[in-house]
């Protein structure tokens, strides 16, 4: 996958270079430069047919908006990759804290309702088996 990418890279770098060079060219134009203007624009087509192919050879590549948003806004874009791991470690330890104290929860409403509704508690513990604590 990597060399994909390599590749891509190298035409977008081959693509850029061609089109400051098409920009020098058309700031300073000379009719004498036509024949280089033309080389240049036909070059330019080339270049975008070889993007072209290599982004059908990257089609099943999925980017989240978010990261067009944080190069739009002039961030690094590996920013978001460790701002979302980040944010879902958090996430993750509020849900663990809310599931510990669920299980705290359940442990002690259990054993309280074991003190004021012992038959019951014990019929519920037989049904429940080791859900049950004591």
């Amino acid at each position: 996958m990597a060399e994909k990418f390599d590749n891509l890279e190298e035409h977008l770098e081959k693509f850029i270079e061609n089109i400051r060079q098409l920009g020098i060219i058309v700031s300073d134009f000379q009719p004498s430069s036509q024949a280089g203007l033309n080389q240049k624009l036909n070059f330019m087509i080339s270049g975008l047919q070889d993007i072209e192919k290599c982004r059908q050879q990257l089609h099943e590549i999925n980017v989240p908006l978010e990261v067009f948003e944080y190069i739009d806004q002039g961030r690094n874009p590996q920013l978001y990759t460790k701002e979302c791991l980040e944010r879902a470690l958090a996430r993750n330890e509020q849900v663990k804290g809310k599931i510990d104290t669920m299980m705290k929860f359940k442990s002690l409403l259990i054993s309280e309702l074991t003190k004021v509704f012992p038959e019951e508690m014990s019929k519920y513990k037989a049904i429940h088996g080791e859900d049950a604590p004591s």
